[in-house]
């Protein structure tokens, strides 16, 4: 079965919250696994809570990025015995996160460029 299609690595303007949404989630699993309630906690942390998930916005999104291959979810047991699926990032999700990057810093720069006051 073929690997579904990636979406476009351009910044996706006309759904940016969504764009901004997976590139958080993918940046922060490229430091290693982490399961769900870790990442929103983790980019909660780093934004100083300008970025929030609530799990009902979270998840949905996690298993979209697993679908189109870009992260992978194991179930672990942890000592509690509880389980807990960890996702990591893969290898087609990292050239993915890479793309993006790229395109987010694009599209930051002429955002700049275009809010910028300028003196007459």
């Amino acid at each position: 079965m073929p690997p579904p299609s990636l979406p476009s690595p351009a910044v996706d303007i006309q759904n940016l919250s969504r764009s901004c949404n997976r590139i958080l989630i993918l940046s922060t699993l490229s430091s290693g696994p982490h399961h769900g309630y870790q990442l929103a906690i983790e980019i909660e942390e780093k934004s100083d809570g300008a970025f929030r998930f609530q799990h009902g916005t979270l998840y949905p999104i996690l298993h979209k990025l697993e679908r189109e291959g870009l992260i992978r979810g194991d179930w672990m047991v942890e000592r509690s015995r509880r389980r807990r699926k960890s996702y990591r990032l893969t290898e087609a999700g990292d050239q993915y996160l890479q793309e993006q990057t790229a395109g987010w810093h694009e599209f930051l720069d002429r955002f700049a460029h275009v809010v910028e006051r300028r003196k007459s």
